[in-house]
């Protein structure tokens, strides 16, 4: 492995930007140069350098909720194709969802999908196991040192694993010592809505509807239930794409994110988009849970600020264009979007929404501290080299051309981005470089301290 210098960069870390050279060998980020008026000496080992002037570098972006559709949903998206997106949107370690074809809720299929990343992962990776109303044997059985957490669907999205059971619930609860990630809307209030709305608009409901049938009450009594449970038994909770103003009541500011028992994330689309986006994007932007109000997005984007909101994620969730552009019955919910996740933020920033050392704290740091994830997640001496460039001076337009998701359309395309990942560099290696994709790489399995 060819060492590698990035010289004269902004880093941004732990609640600072600084200017600093960084020196990385054998993955590992090796020595942090501090001192920039001083031109650092070029260590032995004809290391890569990448000038890095003028430029952001980030701690490698951790996601902590995809669906790359791998085994059985191939058409949409897989391992191999969302990780190269992932990568040139600056993520180089991602956390899979179980809800696959078959789903995985079984140790077995656990390892299958671990032997597939291995293969064909270009950026580092971790699964959840899938929790169903009767397979608690096997969510003991998982490794807490490989395994991510625990996915609870306490309301059916896409697949079939709602869990809604209260005894297999508790059990859940009780029991598992994995993070619990759970998906919150109460099934019974969304299939009452989506009966009114069948008899009064027939097959025909206009897609604007949609963050009435998944309601914003269907969210809070779904969540509310969560953390009931969880406080019951101590359980450690983490709320997965938040998205009303009302579930905020339900989180607390904490200090220390290691010691918050519940935790929640929000997610890119839900701190960009808002109701009226429907009218020009309609079922490109149909995702379970809804996009909402505006004033829901404002108090998220104010729950992320305030830090009732821990992580930022994606819940990136391809499906093929044609299938989006159906009618909003038929239409499936989610879409593509870890390569603009990034981007998206920064343009967040460049609007005096956010900051970059919040972006970096919500999906960098904090992903690493709420998982335990070893050595990742921070830009320190020692720990892995995950690093992602960012200039802030290099406007780009998302179109058909520059989209690397196998599904090939994204909901931001046409827009214009004011910022670009120019390098992602995963475990010492530049993994994306200027819009060319190393796909030869492979990551490795995420470790965590449990």
């Amino acid at each position: 492995m060819q060492p590698l210098l990035i010289k004269n960069a902004n880093v941004v870390n732990e609640g600072k930007t600084f200017k600093a050279h960084i020196f990385c060998r054998d993955g590992i980020i090796e020595t942090i140069i501090t001192d920039t008026e001083i031109p650092p000496h070029i260590p032995q080992g004809n290391p890569k350098i990448i000038e890095a002037k003028g430029k952001f570098l980030l701690p490698g972006i951790i996601d902590d909720h995809v669906h790359f559709r791998e085994p059985g949903l191939e058409p949409k998206g897989d391992i191999f194709t969302e990780s190269r997106a992932a990568a040139a949107g600056g993520i180089t370690s991602f956390m899979e969802m179980p809800n696959t074809k078959p789903p995985c809720v079984t140790e077995e299929l656990l390892e299958e999908k671990f032997r597939i990343a291995s293969e064909k992962s270009i950026v580092n990776y971790s699964f959840y196991i899938g929790a169903t109303n009767d397979n608690l044997d096997e969510l003991l059985g998982a490794d807490p040192s490989r395994v991510c957490g625990v996915k609870v669907f306490m309301g059916s999205s896409t697949g079939n694993m709602l869990v809604n059971n209260i005894e297999s619930l508790e059990k859940i609860f009780s029991s598992v010592k994995l993070p619990v990630a759970v998906h919150c809307e109460d099934e019974a209030t969304i299939k009452k809505n989506s009966l009114e709305f069948e008899l009064k608009y027939g097959d025909d409901i206009p897609v604007k509807m949609h963050p009435c049938i998944r309601s914003s009450e269907a969210c809070y009594l779904s969540s509310s239930k969560a953390v009931r449970l969880a406080k019951k038994h101590g359980t450690r909770l983490h709320i997965l794409h938040i998205s009303t103003a009302d579930e905020l009541e339900l989180l607390e500011i904490g200090s220390n994110i290691e010691d918050k028992k519940i935790t929640g994330e929000a997610c890119i689309h839900h701190l960009w988009f808002e109701e009226s986006d429907y009218k020009n994007l309609g079922t490109l932007i149909k995702w379970n849970p809804a996009v909402k109000s505006l004033r829901d997005r404002e108090m998220l984007r104010e729950g992320v600020i305030s830090g009732k909101i821990d992580i930022i994620g994606t819940d990136h969730a391809p499906h093929k264009l044609e299938e989006k552009k159906q009618t909003y019955l038929k239409a499936p919910s989610g879409g593509p979007m870890v390569q603009h996740s990034l981007p998206a933020m920064f343009e967040l920033v460049k609007k005096g929404v956010f900051k970059p050392e919040l972006i970096v704290e919500k999906m960098c740091h904090a992903p690493a501290r709420i998982f335990n994830i070893e050595k990742r997640g921070f830009i320190r001496e020692g720990y892995y080299a995950d690093i992602v460039l960012v200039d802030p001076r290099q406007s780009w337009q998302v179109n058909s051309g520059n989209i690397h998701y196998k599904c090939g359309w994204s909901p931001f395309e046409n827009s214009v981005f004011s910022t670009s990942v120019t390098h992602t560099i995963v475990n010492g290696t530049p993994v994306y470089e200027h819009g060319k994709i190393n796909s030869g790489h492979r990551g490795k399995q995420l470790i965590f301290n449990r």
